[in-house]
C-alpha cells in the first residue's frame, strides 16, 4: 500500500538529487568536454596529477583502516565499559565534527611542525618528521574520520544482546571465541559502514590537508589541491578532467566497499 504523498515526496526527492548531485555532475561531463580526448588524457595521466592520485588513495585508506581498528576498539570502551571522564571522551570524538576543517588543519600543524608540541619530539627521539610530508595527510585524514567509525558502531554494540554471550560463555566458549564468532560477525556491517564513510570523508577532504601537507608537487599535493589550483588557473576543463576521473575511481572504490558490506550483512543475517 502507497503512503500517502508519495508523488509529492518522490517528486521532492528527484528535483533535490537533480539540484543537488545529478546537475552538478553532468556539468563535470560537460566542462570536460571541452577537451580533445589526447588533451584528457594528457590532463589527467601527467606525473603530478598520478603522484596526487597515489598520495590521496593510500593516504585515505590507511586512515580509513585506522579508524576502523582504533574506532571500533575506542567505541567498545565507552560502551561496554564505565570508568572515569568516560562523557567527556564521549563528546571529544565528535570535535572534527563541529570544528572548521581549516581550523583542524592549522591546529595539526601547529602540533605536528617541527616546532610543535608533538612533532618536536617525533623529529628528536624518533627521526619522524609529521608535518609537510606525507604522514601528515595521514594524520589530518584520520582525526577527521575517526568520528565516522566510532557514531556508526555504538548503536550496534548497544544493541548487542547479552544473552547470546552469556550462553556461549556457559557451553564453554572462551572471551575470543565468544567475541570472534558471535559478537564481532554481529557488528561487522556496522564497522563496513563507518570505514565507507571514512574512506569517503578523507577523499574529498581538503580544508584539513592543504596547512599540514606543505602542498609539494610530487610529494604531498593531494588531488583535491590540484583541482582547485587548477580553477584557480582558470583551466575549468582540465579540473573538471580530473575531478571526473576521481569520481570515477571513487565510485568503484565506494561500489566494492558495498558489495563486501552487502555480502557481510547477507551472510551474518
Amino acid at each position: 500500500m502507497r503512503l500517502p504523498g508519495f508523488r509529492l515526496t518522490l517528486g521532492f526527492t528527484v528535483t533535490y538529487l537533480s539540484l543537488i548531485v545529478l546537475i552538478p555532475l553532468s556539468l563535470l561531463i560537460w566542462y570536460t568536454m571541452n577537451l580533445s580526448f589526447a588533451d584528457f588524457i594528457k590532463t589527467v595521466s601527467s606525473s603530478q596529477v598520478i603522484a596526487s592520485y597515489k598520495l590521496t588513495f593510500t593516504a585515505t585508506l590507511l586512515a580509513a583502516l585506522t579508524n576502523a581498528l582504533f574506532g571500533f576498539m575506542l567505541a567498545w570502551s565507552l560502551v561496554r565499559y564505565r570508568f572515569p571522564l568516560r562523557r567527556l571522551i564521549d563528546a571529544i570524538v565528535d570535535i572534527p565534527f563541529a570544528m572548521p576543517t581549516a581550523v583542524s588543519g592549522i591546529a595539526l600543524t601547529t602540533l605536528c611542525a617541527d616546532s610543535g608540541w608533538i612533532g618536536f619530539y617525533a623529529a628528536k627521539y624518533l627521526g619522524w618528521q609529521l608535518a609537510y610530508t606525507p604522514t601528515g595527510v595521514y594524520i589530518a585524514l584520520t582525526f577527521i574520520g575517526l568520528p565516522f567509525v566510532v557514531r556508526t558502531l555504538q548503536p550496534a554494540l548497544e544493541d548487542l544482546d547479552k544473552e547470546v554471550e552469556e550462553a556461549a560463555e556457559s557451553l564453554g566458549a572462551t572471551r575470543f571465541q565468544t567475541f570472534r564468532r558471535i559478537l564481532f560477525p554481529a557488528v561487522l556491517p556496522a564497522l563496513l559502514t563507518g570505514f565507507t564513510l571514512a574512506f569517503a570523508r578523507a577523499l574529498g577532504e581538503y580544508g584539513s590537508v592543504v596547512f599540514i601537507a606543505g602542498n609539494i608537487p610530487n610529494y604531498t599535493e593531494i588531488t583535491s589541491l590540484l583541482i582547485y589550483t587548477k580553477l584557480e588557473e582558470f583551466e575549468y576543463p582540465k579540473a573538471t578532467a580530473i575531478a571526473l576521473v576521481m569520481l570515477a575511481a571513487s565510485f568503484l572504490a565506494m561500489f566494492f566497499i558495498n558489495v563486501i558490506q552487502w555480502y557481510s550483512s547477507r551472510k551474518t543475517g
